[in-house]
């Protein structure tokens, strides 16, 4: 089996993006040494969900324009997926300090999931993730912060933990989104994100291998031509992806809910299919992570929350992170998918998948156009 992809914080991960903006914008000269970006007074991300490096590099021939440009190499956060990253690029932390750290985490002191898309009205996430972002912190230094988003995501929970501090500009299709990206970069100096999301959605559904992905991918691209083409010279274009994704056969898939003895011991089954974090009984966690690697073998990593924390898979976690990472967690290799049928049906009917620490889901593309 391939080797994982580990993080890289603090070098040229999806966290140091804003910081790499700053240090080009001239604002502030404390961002990474290995993601450079060319100065100017003016700078545009856009985010690509799902776009990762080497899905770019396998299926060229369909983002042309893309492919013609020059790009870094950067790492996704653990896991990868998209609340987690979308949270380290707004505020340049690493997920062991914002503490979004999976699509669903257990919520402290409860048998609660939290699902980090959807939120939850009861979790105040300024409370859940109460550290000041990258956003503000460019907005403190006299820089004009914006974010171009889907008009439904405005005030939601992830927005708000991931990237208060910043105008949020309501924009649900293309065009209004190149306009609104057009209006918001003439500020000087400006850093202005905006996000599409309809590639992780198409792949998702249908795959990565897909002729409706692929469809998709041509979309993106001249989405980020026609960007690049409305913007004036002097105004820089970076475009970034969250993460990666793998097809994930069915086959290749292991029903929780049919092993039964994968059940023992768990108080809460969390995480994502390609990442789980298993929150155990009290002193069953010896004998799950046995249970789980007898069952699984070289098809996933299992480890312990320790472990993992050894291996800087969250970089430093503050203490009130630590209940939401699992006691045990599981990273799927190959195109391995841990789910249950009955605690989370629908992502069972997914064929595209993401959150572990392979090559096609670790690797995210930094071009500047």
């Amino acid at each position: 089996m391939a080797e994982f992809v580990e993080p890289a914080y603090g070098r040229r991960s999806l966290g140091d993006v804003v910081p790499a903006v700053a240090a080009a914008l001239g604002v502030d000269s404390t961002g990474p040494s290995e993601l450079e970006l060319p100065g100017a007074s003016s700078y545009v991300v856009f985010l690509v969900d799902g776009l990762g490096s080497q899905l770019l590099e396998r299926y060229a021939h369909a983002a042309p324009y893309l492919s013609s440009l020059a790009r870094q190499s950067a790492n996704a956060g653990v896991p990868s997926t998209t609340a987690t990253s979308l949270t380290s690029f707004g505020t340049g932390l690493t997920p062991g300090t914002h503490g979004l750290v999976g699509f669903t985490s257990r919520i402290p002191g409860t048998d609660r999931l939290l699902n980090a898309l959807w939120w939850d009205k009861e979790i105040d996430p300024l409370e859940w993730q109460p550290n000041a972002t990258a956003f503000s912190g460019l907005g403190a230094l006299g820089v004009r912060v914006s974010v171009v988003n889907k008009r439904e995501f405005k005030g939601s929970g992830l927005t708000v933990a991931a990237h208060r501090g910043a105008e949020f500009v309501g924009a649900d299709k293309v065009g209004e989104r190149i306009a609104a990206t057009v209006a918001a970069s003439a500020e000087r100096p400006s850093l202005t994100y905006v996000y599409d999301g309809d590639l992780d959605w198409t792949g998702h559904k249908y795959g990565v291998a897909s002729s409706q992905w692929l469809q998709q991918l041509a979309m993106i691209d001249a989405e980020a031509e026609q960007l690049r083409e409305a913007l004036p010279d002097d105004r820089r274009l970076v475009v970034v992806a969250d993460h990666g994704m793998v097809d994930s056969a069915p086959d290749h898939r292991i029903d929780v809910d049919e092993i039964h003895e994968l059940r023992d011991g768990l108080a809460v089954f969390g995480g994502e299919a390609r990442f789980r974090h298993l929150y155990c009984h009290r002193g069953a966690v010896g004998n799950v992570v046995d249970t789980w690697t007898e069952v699984l073998g070289d098809r996933a990593e299992v480890l312990t929350r320790e472990t993992a924390i050894a291996r800087g898979w969250f970089g430093a976690v503050q203490p009130s992170v630590l209940p939401r990472l699992g006691d045990v967690m599981v990273a799927c290799r190959g195109d391995l998918a841990v789910i249950s049928t009955v605690d989370f049906p629908y992502e069972n009917t997914l064929v595209g998948l993401h959150g572990s620490l392979t090559s096609d889901e670790m690797l995210i593309p930094v071009i500047v156009a």
